[in-house]
């Protein structure tokens, strides 16, 4: 059964939300900070913000999680080389900061390892800093990326580094 608050604060949860937090100057930092952290590594990182879930989505009350794994998904990061894909998923009506890994680097980092940044970039949230919350998370995913997936030659970019907004 669905959660009628959550689905309150859902369905309120307008675009403009999305825009104020994440206006294109801010967009274009993260996307920058994505492509220095792929400077250091031979992994991909896509940033996705998602303002809130509406349809099906929530009217069954999906997770986070489960639709941060829908995205990873929908998006092939799992179709790296490497097997060295992240996702760093936000939703932003539920405050919550998902992390998910190719199976290559998640097992050297594990659920520990990625939580501990999201709980990091949740902090910054709540004090409203996007910007820098973001930032930090890419940094810190591209630090694991570089300590198990070191540069290779002229890597090629197998994904856009352009942050997602839905």
């Amino acid at each position: 059964m669905a959660d009628i608050k959550r689905i309150g604060r859902h369905l309120l949860q307008h675009r403009w939300r999305e825009r104020r937090d994440f206006p294109p100057k801010v967009l274009a930092a993260i996307e920058a900070a994505i492509k220095a952290g792929e400077a250091t590594h031979s992994g991909q990182v896509r940033f996705v913000v998602e303002g809130a879930l509406d349809g099906a989505p929530l009217f069954r009350n999906q997770p986070a999680r489960e639709r941060a794994l829908d995205v990873f998904s929908q998006l092939r990061i799992w179709d790296t080389a490497h097997n060295n894909g992240v996702l760093i998923y936000l939703l932003l009506a539920d405050r919550d900061v998902e992390i998910v890994a190719d199976r290559g680097i998640h097992a050297h980092v594990g659920t520990a390892g990625w939580e501990k940044i999201c709980v990091e970039m949740e902090t910054e949230f709540r004090a409203g800093r996007f910007e820098s919350g973001v930032i930090k998370g890419i940094e810190a995913v591209s630090r694991q990326l570089a300590a198990h997936f070191p540069p290779q030659g002229g890597g090629t970019n197998e994904l856009p580094d352009t942050p997602v907004v839905i």
